[in-house]
């Protein structure tokens, strides 16, 4: 067998074999806890929706088009050796696995913390683990096969592209699905990257108090951390904390009593004008100017 064909071949058998996964999450586990969660005996139906996500899009999608094209172009491939084509027409669709896996964390915290509330819930997890067809592994486990698919398609096309021969028919196709699947795996990841970001601003803002000013989805934090306010009238310093964002430094203290927010804003200066001046002070070692529109403080670093 010429190379690239054992390569196509694989990428064949492991498609039947993630199909299989895909029928397993949505025809069985997602159809029978939703049947569960509609007679009321478990959990809520929307919890068992977020758990899932879009896996019936997913499921669909592989085994009614992507599977049987694939299967055809292997059964004809003594007279039409090419698969390029039809990566090409998988390419835009793998885009909806970025909501699979932007999902992907709350999903298996949603699905611990149920298991732990709903006794009944966790039952009929355990019941369905039990079965042949789950070959002794988690649902968490299967979970992760969606998340895994399209770097295993990247892998794949990669070597299959290299050991083409260079007048194969298929190469100007294939050289064309492996950049559409690069650009997929790149959106995927921005995606996941973009959510992080979103929640971890979402939980400083929490600590700040939630102070409608400030709250802004399109900032970036940058740097956060404790420092020290340098007081010239009586040569003392006092505790402040920073959070710099890409638009502005707020020059917060921290609160006494922790309930809510754990810090006050007392200060907000715009980085736009915003200059940072080092100085050479013995007694106060570390200290640095921070001039902005708003005010001037002298600050010092650990």
């Amino acid at each position: 067998e010429p190379e690239e064909k054992k390569i196509a071949l694989e990428l064949l058998e492991t498609e039947q074999a993630y199909v299989s996964r895909l029928h397993l999450l949505d025809q069985i586990f997602y159809a029978e806890l939703m049947k569960e969660a509609k007679n009321g005996k478990t959990v809520p139906e929307e919890v068992v929706k977020m758990i899932f996500s879009n896996i019936s899009s997913i499921y669909q999608f592989h085994a009614k088009f992507f599977l049987p094209e694939l299967q055809k172009r292997m059964e004809d491939w003594s007279r039409n050796p090419r698969i390029g084509d039809v990566i090409q027409k998988l390419a835009p669709f793998l885009k909806m696995y970025g909501e699979y896996l932007k999902n992907f964390d709350k999903a298996v915290e949603l699905l611990t913390v149920w298991s732990e509330k709903s006794p009944p819930f966790q039952e009929l997890i355990a019941d369905i683990q039990k079965r042949k067809v789950c070959a002794n592994l988690t649902l968490q486990h299967h979970m992760l096969e969606p998340v895994q698919r399209i770097p295993r398609y990247e892998l794949l096309l990669k070597d299959y592209v290299r050991k083409l021969p260079p007048e194969s028919p298929d190469r100007e196709d294939a050289e064309k699905a492996l950049e559409m699947i690069f650009m997929v795996a790149k959106h995927s990841n921005a995606a996941i990257a973009e959510m992080e970001r979103l929640q971890n601003l979402w939980v400083v803002y929490q600590r700040l108090g939630l102070e409608d000013d400030i709250v802004d989805p399109s900032n970036e934090l940058i740097k956060e951390g404790p420092i020290q306010k340098i007081s010239t009238r009586n040569n003392s310093t006092s505790e402040k904390y920073l959070f710099l964002f890409n638009n502005m430094l707020l020059y917060c203290v921290p609160k006494v009593i922790q309930v809510g927010a754990e810090f006050q804003v007392h200060l907000r200066i715009d980085v736009d004008g915003m200059k940072v001046r080092e100085l050479k002070d013995a007694q106060f070692p570390h200290t640095f100017l921070v001039l902005g529109k708003q005010r001037t403080l002298e600050l010092q670093a650990r």
